[in-house]
């Protein structure tokens, strides 16, 4: 069966070429453009990787995060960090909020493919 990814990331570009990306490797993607978007596209999935960007409008990655993390069918789901942040404080908040890895944009394709592969084995 093919795996769901859920990318949520307020650039179109950055999303374009995370459903291209994802989609070559085989794996079906749906996308939200923020945090809020994300929830409420999360009500209708269950995707098997999230992939979220932290600085968003409405909600930022942190608050959707933790919004994941509230849902107990949503409670486990792998959460990929996918930003230009590399600050350590801002990772250890997002491991905090429920985060399981973190990937500096801009991304490598196959370091990319390789760590959605490991977290939703």
């Amino acid at each position: 069966m093919t795996k769901l990814v859920m990318t949520v990331d307020d650039s179109r570009t950055m999303r374009d070429m995370l459903r291209h990306t994802l989609s070559e490797a085989g794996y079906r993607v749906v996308q939200a453009v923020d945090g809020v978007h994300g929830l409420e596209v999360l009500a209708g999935e269950s995707p098997d990787v999230i992939v979220t960007d932290i600085n968003m409008p409405r909600m930022d990655g942190f608050g959707f995060i933790e919004g994941v993390r509230r849902s107990d069918r949503h409670r486990a789901t792998p959460i990929l960090v996918l930003t230009t942040e590399s600050d350590a404080e801002k990772k250890n908040r997002a491991r905090r909020s429920g985060a399981t890895g973190w990937i500096v944009k801009p991304f490598n394709p196959v370091k990319l493919v390789e760590a959605v592969r490991r977290v939703a084995a």
